[in-house]
């Protein structure tokens, strides 16, 4: 069975890379490819669906049901395309020196791939402790999908005992990863002809001394002591990403938004972070617009949250990890994931290791590497080894 696996792993993979699951798009083909795939092999699973009825995560138990097991994560959705300047078809899998090409092999259909071909293996292993697969949607988008999943982890009467989230990270083991807030900020201004441009409010004028204030802060940040040398970036960061407004050159512009974002080491910190900013805008932007009209001031919005994952480097579940991966370092990573959402919702513990680089994720000709593939589809064997103990 193990010789068979790197084929497994090759046809799973071209199968679910075929289907374009990019995040204003319906999974639902997916998962019900995965369903009879199980259903093949005997083995039921879980469907949470979401309010539009367009999209599901799949939880599925492999062993006993009557004790706490180990979880695998990973998300079915992909990045877009459009735009990237593709050399062939990025939902056909293309295999060239020792590399599998398609959009997602890397994030993150590789290790689903992986999980789903090592099925066979833990259904021959007589497990005494259960293996979960936990199949989400939209994490590309701000780990959506897996939230309705882990709610219903949360009400279960046993609950895992740890998460592997596999993400791509050469098998490395990830015991930390910054959390991230990200907000959207509307300036309402008062529109009026350039000639007279005193009697307007201009909006993006008004916007500009924001994004000056988070550049600011986004250098006391850098400059904080507290810093973490485990992540390549080794303190928290602070940006504006997105500026809209205006209409004409002769229009004191009437709106300008602004989308900026911090990503904190603390568990809290990106919210705190924003919070504050958004405290300052309100108590030094906000009057000042308002004093030139009543009707002009800042609306803002929350478009993306999740926590910082922090799991101490000596928790079981990181021993675990190391364990199946061969190795005994590990690291932390900028890049956010499901994993600290498993922690904070349903309160597993969990790490994030998985096949692949994060330097290939969401670009043009993205691909994994074989070899990585076959080292993933190890750490699920040796995890079915310590299972069926």
């Amino acid at each position: 069975m193990q010789n068979q696996r790197p084929d497994r792993i090759r046809k799973l993979l071209a199968d679910l890379v075929a289907f374009d699951t990019v995040s204003d798009r319906s999974n639902l083909p997916l998962i019900d490819y995965i369903e009879r795939y199980l259903a093949s092999l005997g083995v039921g699973s879980q469907r949470i669906v979401d309010d539009t009825g367009q999209k599901s995560s799949l939880w599925v138990t492999i062993g006993p049901e009557d004790r706490a097991g180990l979880a695998l994560s990973g998300h079915t959705d992909v990045v877009p395309v459009a735009g990237q300047v593709w050399t062939h078809n990025p939902f056909e899998l293309v295999e060239r020196d020792g590399r599998l090409y398609g959009r997602g092999t890397t994030d993150m259909k590789g290790f689903v791939a992986v999980c789903l071909a090592m099925v066979p293996e833990m259904l021959a292993a007589d497990l005494k402790t259960p293996i979960n697969l936990a199949i989400s949607y939209d994490e590309e988008i701000g780990c959506v999908g897996v939230r309705p999943m882990l709610r219903e982890v949360a009400r279960k009467p046993i609950r895992p005992l740890g998460c592997f989230v596999g993400e791509p990270t050469q098998m490395q083991v990830i015991i930390g990863h910054k959390g991230k807030h990200g907000v959207r900020a509307t300036f309402r201004g008062l529109a009026r002809h350039s000639s007279i441009a005193p009697d307007g409010v201009n909006a993006i004028e008004y916007a500009a001394d924001l994004i000056t204030e988070i550049r600011r802060r986004a250098e006391q940040l850098a400059a904080k002591r507290e810093h973490d040398s485990l992540y390549d970036v080794p303190h928290s960061t602070l940006l504006t990403s997105i500026v809209h407004g205006g209409a004409a050159l002769n229009i004191v512009p009437d709106q300008c938004i602004v989308e900026f974002e911090c990503r904190g080491i603390g568990i809290t910190e990106s919210r705190e972070v924003t919070d504050a900013i958004i405290a300052w805008a309100k108590a030094e932007i906000e009057p000042a617009m308002r004093k030139r009209h009543p009707d002009c001031g800042i609306d803002f919005e929350e478009i993306l949250d999740y926590p910082a994952l922090d799991t101490a480097a000596d928790a079981a579940i990181v021993t675990l990890a190391k364990q199946f991966a061969g190795r005994n370092d590990h690291a932390k990573v900028a890049f956010g994931t499901e994993a600290s959402l498993f922690v904070s919702m349903a309160d597993v513990p969990s790490v994030v290791v998985g096949p692949g680089s994060i330097a290939q994720a969401h670009t043009p000709d993205e691909f994994v590497e074989m070899s990585q593939l076959e080292a993933c589809g190890d750490f699920v064997a040796r995890l079915i080894a310590h299972c069926a103990k």
